[in-house]
């Protein structure tokens, strides 16, 4: 078994944690975390040790770090995780400025072992849906619309540390466009408000967004972004083709269904991305492992991360502009 250390036992942290120590070719050796007592928490229930960073990047005996520190540390921590030899699980984004992710290229541009944690690719909607674009199911793929709507805004202690929107929950979404795309857009445009949480935009930041990328071919993909759909957690893809429609709906709490005078009614959306994408966190650490073991190369690496996090500040600008960014 593979020996991996969690840093951060935040959210994310608890998530991946979990997910290593059921792991059946895993080991989960340590939880690294300033917050004592979080980090002490999350060991016991995971049968973890609790050590601070550099004990971690200095054990020759870790084979993998999975990063869920503050976004703040995660390019500093991949770094200096990589140099130690680790294999490595990063989440997103890799960092809030562009200039510095470029920066670390010569570092981390050909890392065979490391792995960003865009988990929607290892969603099995999403896969399939992508698995038919492929096929040719609806001939040429011309447009592709995603709709990523969150149940209700996070706290605003986290709004101010998150990097915004476009960063913290749009990125998964530039990414999810560029890997059903299948070329890199060249023009970005988006339009954005602050019209759920009048602290949200106090603290600089936007919670509604809307925005459309464009690729060479003229392929063009339109984004919706709301920290508050008010009807639950809403995660809808559309592509479109010269064939037809390829859809992945929202995933219900349930498949039943009560049809009575009024007519049907469906069970409610699964409440957030912790239920959502559940299954996709499992499927992204079976990949971590075959990456940790060297048998096979990281499906979402380096490049991708610059790539979605390139995107998200051409939005911003845009924003900021009220015009189309070239890229």
């Amino acid at each position: 078994m593979f020996k991996i250390a969690v840093l951060g036992a935040g959210r994310i942290g608890k998530i991946h944690a979990r997910n290593v120590a059921r792991h059946s070719r895993l080991h989960l050796a340590a939880i690294a975390d300033p917050m004592g007592d979080i980090a002490a928490e999350l060991a016991a229930a995971t049968g973890a040790e609790t050590r601070d960073v550099d004990a971690v990047l200095n054990d020759p005996s870790i084979d993998g770090v999975v990063i869920a520190s503050p976004t703040d540390q995660h390019l500093d921590q991949t770094l200096r995780a990589i140099a130690a030899g680790k294999a490595v699980l990063c989440e997103k984004p890799i960092d809030q400025d562009l200039t510095r992710a470029r920066e670390a290229a010569a570092h981390l541009g050909g890392a065979r072992r490391l792995l960003l944690g865009f988990n929607r690719r290892f969603d099995t909607h999403f896969g399939a849906l992508k698995a038919q674009i492929d096929a040719g199911r609806i001939g040429k793929l011309e447009t592709v619309t995603i709709i990523s709507h969150d149940p209700a805004p996070p706290p605003i202690a986290y709004v101010k540390v998150s990097g915004g929107l476009f960063k913290d929950m749009a990125i998964h979404d530039f990414d999810m466009a560029r890997f059903l795309l299948g070329e890199e857009p060249n023009e970005v445009y988006a339009a954005a408000s602050c019209l759920i949480d009048s602290e949200i935009g106090r603290a600089g930041d936007i919670d509604t967004a809307r925005t459309t990328l464009r690729t060479a071919s003229g392929r063009i993909c339109t984004i919706s972004n709301s920290r508050r759909s008010g009807y639950g957690y809403d995660q809808r893809i559309e592509a479109y083709g010269e064939k037809g429609l390829l859809k992945a709906d929202n995933v219900l709490e349930t498949t039943v269904s009560h049809w009575g005078e009024r007519g049907a009614e469906l069970d409610a959306l699964q409440n957030f991305f912790l239920d959502r994408y559940a299954e996709a966190y499992r499927r992204e650490m079976d990949h971590f492992a075959a990456v940790v073991a060297g048998e096979t190369a990281p499906l979402v690496g380096f490049d991708d991360a610059v790539q979605a996090l390139r995107l998200a500040e051409a939005a911003a600008e845009s924003v900021a502009s009220g015009q189309p960014v070239r890229l």
